[in-house]
């Protein structure tokens, strides 16, 4: 009962907004691209739908600041992905999905966060959530900038190639879009 107290409260709150269900659908697609079982596209699937659960901790001023923000705001952003972890991993069932967000902001050189885990130390479904995470933030419009063109994000993509992100899942995500 109060696992599905958890799901209705991330419902009712609007806490998944629609960034959550397009991550979610790349998530979807880069599974089938990688060969994935239904199973685990379902389940990467619906880590993407909740990697930015812990933002409900967060400011929402600091959240739709459309200025740069300050040493102190960026700390807080950055633990959104452990509170979304704490709060999925109580939730029964959802324990390694939990673990797949909190390490979505993870990079391929290290200098992610919350572990700065490098390479193949970051689980594939997070390499892959803050894949679609990125690429969906680039190509929408944010509270402190404009959408990107699709060709020029898959230039940033291309750019990042190797430091923020995995350089083979880089090219197989370039085919889904």
């Amino acid at each position: 009962m109060e696992d599905r107290t958890v799901i209705k409260t991330i419902n009712a709150e609007g806490i998944i907004d629609q960034h959550g269900y397009r991550v979610s659908r790349l998530c979807e697609s880069m599974g089938r691209q990688l060969g994935l079982t239904e199973m685990a596209i379902t389940e990467l699937s619906i880590a993407g739908l909740f990697h930015d659960l812990g933002k409900i901790a967060v400011c929402r001023a600091i959240l739709e600041k459309p200025g740069k923000l300050t040493t102190e705001e960026y700390m807080e952003i950055k633990c959104h992905s452990e509170i979304g972890y704490r709060i999925l991993g109580s939730v029964k069932g959802m324990e390694t999905m939990a673990e797949y967000v909190l390490y979505h902001h993870e990079r391929w050189d290290g200098k992610g966060y919350p572990r700065q885990l490098k390479g193949g130390e970051i689980p594939l479904y997070s390499r892959v959530i803050g894949l679609a995470d990125a690429y969906d933030a680039m190509t929408n419009n944010r509270s402190y900038r404009k959408a990107l063109s699709k060709k020029a994000a898959i230039q940033e993509l291309l750019w990042n190639s190797g430091t923020q992100f995995d350089p083979e899942l880089v090219g197989k995500f370039i085919k889904i879009l």
